[in-house]
């Protein structure tokens, strides 16, 4: 149950988002374009960053550079 520590853990690198045009899903009400989100962990296919909601989300890499 890592994920429960995560708000807690280290900030590993901060990362901007650069678009928020999801195919699928609604991704617009919780990350903000230009915005610098601190990320916390990472996987081969996503990026979990606190988002608007001050909470973790996990996102796919294509939504952030950095």
């Amino acid at each position: 149950m890592i994920h429960q520590t995560w708000t807690d853990a280290p900030t590993i690198r901060t990362l901007t988002c650069v678009h928020t045009d999801a195919k699928k899903y609604v991704v617009n009400e919780v990350l903000t374009v230009g915005k610098q989100y601190p990320l916390k962990n990472e996987t081969d296919e996503f990026y979990f960053v606190i988002d608007n909601t001050g909470k973790i989300g996990g996102f796919y890499k294509e939504y952030f550079e950095g």
